[in-house]
C-alpha cells in the first residue's frame, strides 16, 4: 500500500529558501504558544481528585496513540491545511471546556478534545521537517519547532505562579484557547501561501482507495449524483481508509486496561481498594479479550492502523521499543513531579514549573548542538547508545535524591541536578531515534511509521501514567495514614486529595508536614526505582538498531528501488558499511 504521505509530501523541498524558513519560524511560533500550557494538577486539586490526575493523562496518551497514525490519513484526504486548522479547533474547543469545568468528567473530556488537536499537530509538524531535509540534517532541523521550550522553560513559572495569584486556575488554561490559535496562524497562511493545500489535492494517497473518496466527497467542486448517496459512500470509503474498527480496538485494548489500574486503589480516610468490584473487573477483561481481536483484524484488515509487515525490520522495531520504553520510564518520574516538587521539596509555584521543565530545556539544547554535530560525523547510533546509558544513570541520581528523607539545600540543588541530567541524556537519542527510523524506511512509507513511532511514544506515556497512577493510589494512602497517625490520622484525606491546599496549612516544619514529606518521598522513590529497571530494555533496544551512514538524500532506502523486504534489508546493509 502506498503511504498516506509518500504522494503528498510537502513541495518545499526546490523552492526558494523563504519560503521553507517562514515555515520553519511560523511552526516555531505557534509551538510557544502549545509548549507553554500546563493544566491538570490544580483543576484535579480543586476537584479534590488529585489522584485521578494519572487517569487522565492515561485517556489523553491512550486517544493520542489512536489519532497519531489517523491524522496522517486525514492529511492526504482532506489536505494538510485543513487539518491544521481541525487540529486548532480541537485544541480550543478542548481548552475552553478544561477551563469551564466544574467537575472531573467534564474537565477529563475536554483534555480529550484538547489531546486531539495537540497530537494532530505534533504529527504535522514531524512530518513537514521530515518532508523538506536529508538524511544528514534531519536531526538539527527536528529541533527547531521545539526552540520554543528554552523560552517556555522560564516564562512558564512566572505565568503559573501570577495566575495562581492572581486569577483561578480555570482562566489560567482558559487564556490559551485565545493565545494558540494567534500564534498558530500564521503558519496556517504561510502553509497555504507556499501552495501546500493545492499539492495536497493534485496528489493521491491510498491510490486504491483515493479516487473513490474523491468521487464520493460531498464537498467536491464538481459532485455528481445524490448527495446523501455521496455522502454514504464517502463515510463508508473514509471508515475503511482510516481503519475505524482498528482505531475502536486500540483505544479500547489500552484504555479498558491501563485507566482500571489508576482508579483501583483506595484513599486515605479508610476507603478500600477497589480490585473486587465490576466497575474495575470488567473493563480489564474486555480489554484483554480485545488484544487477540486487534491482532487478528489488523492482521487482515484493508488498510491497517499498524502495518506489521514492517515490524519485522529491525530498522523500525528497535526505535519502536526506544519510544515505548523512554516515555514509560520517564513517565514514572514525570506523572506527579509538580505535585512532589512543592509538597515533598517545599518549591514555589514559579520554582516548581521551571524545575518540571528542565528536561525540555536541557534536551533542546543538547540535541540542537547534537544536531549540528551528527551532520559532521553522520552517525546516529553511539548517540543513541550514549544517550539510554546516561538516562539510566539519571535515574539513579533520581532515586537517591528523591527518595531521600533529608530535604535540605544539597538535596533540593540534587533534584535538580537530576533533572538536568535526565534532559542531558534526553537530547542525545529521542529525537535521534525518530531521524534513525525515518531515514531507513522508504520515503514514501515514512509518514505512517513515524505516525506509529509517535503513537508508540504514547502508548509508553500510557503505561508510565498507568503504572504510576496504580502506585501512588494503591501505596501512598496507607502510608500517609500510618505517618499521621501518631499526629492527626484525619488529616490523610486531605493531604492524598488535596495535597496543594495541604501545605498551605501545614508549612515545613510542622509534624504534620513533615509525615507528609516522608510519604511522599517514600513513594518517589519507589517510582525511580520501576524507572530505572525499564532503562534496561532501552538500552538493549538501542544496541540493536542499525548504525547507518547518513547521505545527503531524503531516505537512504529510494521508494522506487522497494520491492521487497529483502532489497530493504541489502540497502541497510550496505548503509551500515559505509
Amino acid at each position: 500500500m502506498a503511504s498516506y504521505h509518500s504522494q503528498k509530501r510537502l513541495n518545499l523541498r526546490g523552492r526558494d529558501g523563504h519560503e521553507e524558513t517562514v515555515a520553519k519560524a511560523d511552526v516555531t511560533l505557534a509551538d510557544i504558544a502549545r509548549g507553554v500550557k500546563s493544566p491538570g494538577t490544580y483543576a484535579t486539586n480543586s476537584f479534590g481528585k488529585h489522584s485521578l490526575l494519572s487517569t487522565i493523562n492515561v485517556v489523553r496518551a491512550v486517544i493520542a496513540a489512536a489519532a497519531q497514525p489517523t491524522a496522517g490519513k486525514l492529511a492526504d484526504i482532506f489536505g494538510r491545511v485543513e487539518l491544521l486548522v481541525f487540529s486548532v479547533v480541537c485544541y480550543t474547543v478542548g481548552t475552553i471546556i478544561e477551563a469551564a469545568a466544574t467537575n472531573i468528567g467534564t474537565f477529563c473530556a475536554g483534555s480529550v478534545i484538547y489531546q486531539i488537536g495537540y497530537t494532530i499537530v505534533i504529527l504535522l509538524v514531524e512530518i513537514i521537517v521530515a518532508d523538506i531535509t536529508t538524511a544528514r540534517s534531519r536531526l538539527f532541523f527536528s529541533y527547531i519547532p521545539a526552540l520554543p521550550f528554552i523560552i517556555n522553560a522560564w516564562i512558564t513559572g512566572d505565568i503559573q505562579a501570577s495566575a495562581t495569584k492572581h486569577i483561578t486556575w480555570n482562566w489560567g488554561i482558559g487564556m490559551w484557547a485565545i493565545i494558540y490559535p494567534v500564534c498558530a496562524l500564521p503558519l496556517i497562511i504561510s502553509l497555504s501561501w507556499v501552495g501546500i493545500r493545492d499539492k495536497v489535492r493534485e496528489r493521491g494517497l491510498f491510490a486504491h482507495v483515493s479516487q473513490s473518496l474523491r468521487s464520493a466527497n460531498p464537498f467536491a467542486e464538481t459532485p455528481g449524483g445524490n448527495a446523501f448517496v455521496r455522502l454514504a459512500k464517502f463515510s463508508n470509503e473514509l471508515f475503511w481508509a482510516l481503519d475505524g474498527i482498528g482505531i475502536i480496538l486500540i483505544i479500547a485494548v489500552f484504555g479498558l486496561i491501563l485507566a482500571p489500574l489508576t482508579l483501583a486503589g483506595g484513599s486515605a480516610g479508610g476507603v478500600p481498594p477497589k480490585w473486587g468490584s465490576a466497575g474495575i473487573i470488567a473493563p480489564l477483561v474486555v480489554g484483554v479479550c480485545c488484544i487477540p481481536v486487534f491482532v487478528f483484524w489488523e492482521l487482515r484488515a484493508p488498510v491497517p492502523l499498524v502495518p506489521f509487515r514492517f515490524m519485522k525490520d529491525r530498522a523500525v522495531w528497535a526505535p519502536i521499543g526506544i519510544a515505548i520504553f523512554l516515555n514509560f520510564a520517564w513517565t514514572m518520574q514525570a506523572d506527579f513531579l509538580f505535585t512532589v516538587l512543592q509538597v515533598a521539596f517545599d518549591f514555589s509555584v514559579k520554582s516548581t514549573s521551571r524545575i518540571a521543565l528542565l528536561y525540555s530545556f536541557v534536551s533542546v539544547i543538547v540535541g540542537t548542538c547534537l544536531g549540528v554535530i551528527v551532520f559532521k560525523v553522520r552517525r546516529l547510533k553511539p548517540f543513541i547508545i550514549a544517550g539510554t546509558c546516561l538516562f539510566m544513570v539519571a535515574f539513579g541520581l533520581l532515586i537517591h535524591f528523591r527518595g531521600s528523607v533529608d530535604a535540605s539545600s544539597s538535596v533540593r540543588a540534587g533534584v535538580i541536578g537530576a533533572q538536568v541530567v535526565l534532559g542531558f541524556a534526553g537530547g542525545l537519542f529521542p529525537y535521534t531515534t525518530q531521524a534513525s527510523l525515518q531515514i531507513q524506511v522508504p520515503h514514501e512509507k515514512m509518514a505512517v511509521l513515524t505516525g506509529i513511532f509517535l503513537a508508540m511514544y504514547n502508548i509508553g506515556s500510557a503505561l508510565g501514567y498507568s503504572v504510576a497512577g496504580a502506585m501512588w493510589t494503591q501505596l501512598l494512602p496507607d502510608e500517609l495514614e500510618k505517618r499521621l497517625a501518631p499526629i492527626n490520622a484525619t488529616l490523610a484525606q486531605q493531604a492524598y486529595g488535596k495535597p496543594l491546599d495541604f501545605i498551605v496549612a501545614y508549612p515545613v516544619g510542622t509534624p504534620e508536614r513533615t509525615a507528609v514529606i516522608g510519604g511522599y518521598q517514600h513513594i518517589q522513590r519507589l517510582l525511580t526505582i520501576t524507572g530505572i529497571s525499564l532503562c534496561v530494555p532501552l538500552i538493549i533496544f538501542a544496541i540493536l538498531n542499525r548504525n547507518v551512514y547518513l547521505t545527503d538524500e531524503q531516505s537512504l532506502v529510494k521508494d522506487s528501488d522497494v520491492s521487497s523486504d529483502e532489497e530493504t534489508a541489502t540497502e541497510h546493509v550496505a548503509a551500515e558499511k559505509k
